[in-house]
């Protein structure tokens, strides 16, 4: 059995799959650490790159989720397929390390109570843009809902399985790491924020972050989700 799996969402990633399984081959030189190749839905050739490229990569597997209904649902799925003791997702466009998984690893295996630890990424080496978008709604975040909710979408998300039994209704969208950040902080879990390194994406573009457009989109699905997010966790 496998002590570490990462969920890697691919929505039509089909040149970035190549890529991803062999930066993954560096890293994946523990026996104990294992990748999900989670297919979103993708309508391009990713289905047939994967198929063709996993038996090469004996550390990684692959699930399907027929219908793309959103970058929390499909993240959600994988996770709930994995059966290792410490499971989490990052992005599929390598614009984080991948050694940063076994930072995390490291971090849970020496600390003295990793059952009830979050390890997250801390983007660094960011456009001035981007971080004064994130800087924006990590104050907005921290402020309405309490606590140091700061660079909410850095990548990796690393955690005990057992903190994934106590989600409920999970948002389908990129909200979900508003959501895993806002409870892990409610169930008093200890947040570990690690420094990583971020770097420009190599093949693809963004699903969201294509222009100011889609930024303000953004935006106004956050800040609703928000609303909704704290009115649940109150009535639990």
């Amino acid at each position: 059995m496998s002590k570490l799996s990462v969920v890697i969402p691919c929505y039509n990633e089909e040149k970035n799959i190549p890529l991803i399984l062999e930066r993954f081959k560096s890293v994946c030189t523990r026996p104990d650490v294992e990748l999900l190749l989670l297919d979103n839905g993708s309508t391009d050739n990713s289905a047939q790159v994967i198929a063709e490229l996993l038996p090469h990569y004996p550390f990684a597997k692959t699930t399907r989720v027929p219908v793309n209904k959103g970058y929390g649902y499909g993240i959600v799925q994988g996770l709930r397929a994995l059966t290792s003791d410490y499971i989490g997702w990052t992005h599929a466009d390598m614009q984080t390390d991948p050694h940063d998984i076994i930072k995390a690893l490291d971090i849970l295996e020496f600390n003295s109570d990793p059952l009830n630890m979050y390890v997250k990424g801390q983007r660094r080496g960011r456009p001035l843009v981007d971080n004064v978008f994130t800087c924006g709604m990590s104050i907005f975040e921290s402020a309405y809902l309490g606590g140091a909710l700061w660079d909410i979408n850095a990548q990796p998300n690393i955690f005990h399985r057992s903190f994934l039994e106590q989600w409920t209704n999970p948002p389908d969208d990129f909200s979900l790491d508003l959501y895993a950040l806002y409870l892990a902080q409610k169930r008093n879990l200890r947040i570990h924020r690690f420094d990583v390194e971020f770097t420009e994406r190599l093949h693809g573009t963004s699903k969201w972050n294509t222009s100011l457009g889609a930024k303000w989109k953004f935006i106004k699905r956050t800040l609703e989700f928000s609303v909704k997010l704290k009115r649940a966790l109150k009535e639990q």
